[in-house]
Parts: structure tokens; sequence; C-alpha cells
């Protein structure tokens, strides 16, 4: 088995970090702390479970399967569910809210506590233009100013989390609060779900292919050899993310008690940041997650227009740029609440999913891959999160959640999909293949 030498592994394992890490990651376990006060550490192994975990099953499960993208992987299931399940992907990393957070997360933490009383609807739709603007121009003409900023700026923003999270560690802003209502009872299940937030499991299928090539072009092509450096890789990412969702959650439990609850992470942060640093710590920290948020946002940009170009080749990648950084735009203008708030039930849906998949992944050879067994089992957690993500939305199910709650198991903590998954599994393992599902098993063995 061939081995990389160290520094080619850490290399890799700080560039999957910096794929993961946007500046939209900082809200969260932020958040997560103020709402689960004296419960913090549960809710953070929660969320640390989806958040960091989730990701690094991603990464390997593609390293494992060899395919060379996320719709050949999704290909195993049915060609049409490659081609919704890996669009809706892209949708949600993409212009429907991965990329409208990184101008909203930028206006709320490096605009939005230094224009104080003028702050507006006005003011929001301008920054925006003008994010989206820069966006556009480097996703149109890639340079390597992209790469220069980006890896400057990654040990920038971990020192101000590092200053942060000492400062709050030597002088605490206050004793962890009362939980709210949700946590008291089950800190670490709302944790797992506030992971789904993060979007990082559905990017992992993403990413997965930059870090398979980056061990790939270093000379490794055993598949045993390239899985025991994606696993180191992904290690030093995880390690690295551990440690500053944790700081953040911290920082969030005690904040309460300086801030009292507040409506958003970026709040949270910017308060933390001037309290011990005056404002200019917190004009530091806002112009570096604003810088970090564009980086990510040029990132996205590329990596979905470049999909939907290949999808659709008559329609230029240009077009595609411009498409994706208008309908961001507008879309950020809803604002970060709102934004966050309605992501929630289409996370639901897209999370259970993408973890059947990841586990079905490395069971593949078992069952023989089997169409079947993928098709039962994402049916069934499909139908179960569609209601658990409905629910309290105006488009919910009531008789069918009101059933689910009451008979499923684990549904109460948000894993009601977890026994229809593995039933669903069993049930295609019984059913007949096709000839269709068994040619293609037989070229599957061929290759």
């Amino acid at each position: 088995m061939r081995k990389l030498p160290l520094s080619d592994t850490l290399t890799i394992g700080l560039m999957l970090f910096a794929l993961f890490f946007g500046a939209g990651n900082l809200v969260f376990p932020a958040m997560l702390g103020q709402n689960a006060g004296n419960q913090f550490i549960q809710a953070n192994l929660g969320f640390l479970s989806t958040g960091v975990g989730l990701p690094l099953l991603g990464i390997m499960a593609l390293g494992f399967s060899g395919s060379r993208d996320m719709l050949a992987l999704t290909n195993r299931v049915h060609p049409w569910f490659a081609f919704a399940y890996t669009t809706l992907l892209y949708l949600t990393i993409g212009p429907l809210f991965a990329l409208p957070r990184t101008g909203s997360v930028s206006y709320e933490i490096g605009v939005k506590p230094f224009i104080g009383a003028a702050e507006g609807p006005m003011e929001l739709a301008v920054f925006t233009v003008l994010f989206f603007g820069i966006t556009l121009l480097f996703s149109i003409n890639p340079t390597r100013m992209v790469d220069i900023v980006g890896k400057l700026l990654t040990p920038l923003l971990l020192a101000s989390i590092a200053l942060l999270a000492a400062a709050s560690f030597a002088v605490p802003l206050g004793e962890p609060q009362k939980p709210a209502a949700a946590y008291a009872s089950q800190p670490f299940f709302i944790g797992f779900q506030e992971g789904y937030l993060t979007m990082d499991a559905l990017a992992a299928f993403v990413f997965g292919i930059i870090v398979i090539n980056a061990i790939r072009a270093r000379g490794v092509r055993e598949l045993r050899s390239m899985m025991f450096v994606s696993f180191q890789a992904a290690l030093i990412a995880a390690a690295i993310l551990t440690v500053i969702y944790t700081s953040l959650t911290y920082i969030g439990a005690t904040s309460v008690a300086a801030f009292g609850f507040l409506s958003n992470g970026g709040e949270v942060l910017n308060l933390t940041a001037s309290h011990y640093f005056g404002t200019f710590g917190g004009l530091v920290l806002g112009i570096i997650v604003l810088l970090a948020c564009l980086t990510t946002s040029i990132g996205l940009t590329t990596s979905c227009s470049s999909y939907f170009h290949e999808l659709m080749p008559g329609i230029s990648y240009r077009s595609f740029c411009i498409a994706l950084s208008i309908v961001s735009a507008l879309i950020a203008n809803i604002g970060l609440n709102q934004l966050i708030q309605f992501s929630v039930p289409v996370l639901s849906i897209l999370y259970p999913m993408a973890i059947v998949l990841m586990f079905l992944t490395f069971l593949h050879k078992w069952f023989q891959g089997k169409r079947t067994v993928y098709g039962m089992s994402l049916l069934l957690t499909f139908l179960v999160s569609l209601v658990d993500g409905l629910a309290g939305t105006p488009l919910s199910i009531v008789p069918l959640y009101d059933w689910m709650s009451r008979y499923l198991p684990l549904y109460h903590i948000g894993l009601g999909w977890l026994v229809p998954a593995i039933v669903g599994a069993f049930i295609g393992l019984v059913l007949p293949e096709g000839a269709s599902g068994a040619a293609r098993g037989e070229q599957e063995k061929d290759r």
C-alpha cells in the first residue's frame, strides 16, 4: 500500500477544511450554544455528529465507491434519481440556500453592526448587489488572486476565532443559562438536527471528488491506499472543525448572561468580539468574515455553474455564473434568519437520504449493488423525511405526521426515517432486480 508523505497528507487535509469551512458555519454553533445553555456539551456532541462526522463519512463513501462524481454515484439508484437528487443538491448548496447565505452572513457580521440606525432593506440590497457582483467578476474570470486571498484569509479567520475562544475561556462572558425548552429534554438530538444547517454532508459529495483527484495527482491509484489517505485528510479537517465548533458553542452558551438571547449567531460573534477587543475587534472580525464569505461564494458559484453547464452544454458557463449571481442576490435579501428558516424543511428531507446513501455505498458489495435495495431504502427514507420536513409549514401532511409521531420508532428524536430505511433495504434484497439492473451489475463486475 503506497503512502503519501505527511506534508502532502496535511496539505490535502487543510485544503479539505478550507473547502468545508465557509463563514456561514460560524453562526450556527454560536446560536446552538445560546439555545442549549447549560446543556451545550450534549448539544455540541449532536451537532458534531452531523456537522463533522457525516462530512467525514461522505468523503470516505465517495472514495470507497470509486465513482468519478456525484452523478455516477447516485446513478446506482436510477438515472432519474441521479439527475433529480444531484441537481437538487447543487441547488441547495448553491443559489437556493448556501450561496445567498454567504451574502447574508457577510452583511450581518461585516456591515450591519457598523451602520447602526441606517440599517434597512435598501442597505442590504445595495450590499448584496456589490457582493454578488464581485463574486460574478471573479467567477467569470478565474485568477490566482482568489487562491491567494483564500490562503491568506483562512489563517486570519482561524486566528481571530482562536483569540475569541481564548478570551472567552480565560474571562467567560458569564455562566451558561437554562436551555430553551427543546434542548432541556433532548439536547443531543436537537443538536444532531441543527448540524444539518451546515450543509457540509451534502457538500462532501462534491468536495470528495476534489480530494480524490488531489490524491490521484500525487500518484496514488490503489483503492485501499486512496481510502487510507482520504481518511487521514478527512481526520485532519474534522479535528480542526471539532475544535472550532466546540469553542463557538461555548461562546454562545456563555454569551446569554452578557447579551441576552440574540436573533442569530452573527450578532453573538460580533458582540463578543466587540466586548473583548472593542470596536477594532469587531471591525477586524467583520472584514475577515466578509472576505471569507466572498471566497466561499466564488467557489460555490464556479462549482455549480460547471455542473449546470455540463448538464446543459448549450448554455455557456458564463451565462450560468450570471444567472446564479442574480438569483443569489435576490434571495439573500430575505435576510439571514428567514433564509435559515426556509432551508430547514429542505435539509430535513435531503439529509436523511444523504446519510442512507452513504451507508448503502459502504454496503454496496454486500448486497451486490442491487438497485432495488437502493431504491426501496431511499424511497421509504424520502417518504418519512418528506412528512417530517413539511411539518410546521403550510404544506404539512398532518394525518401522516400524527400517525408517524405516535407509532414510528425514534420519530420523536428526528430519526424516524432510520427503521423504514432498514426495512426498505431488506425488501429490496428479496425483490427481483430486473433485466436492466442485472445487466448493469454485470457491467460493474467487468469494470
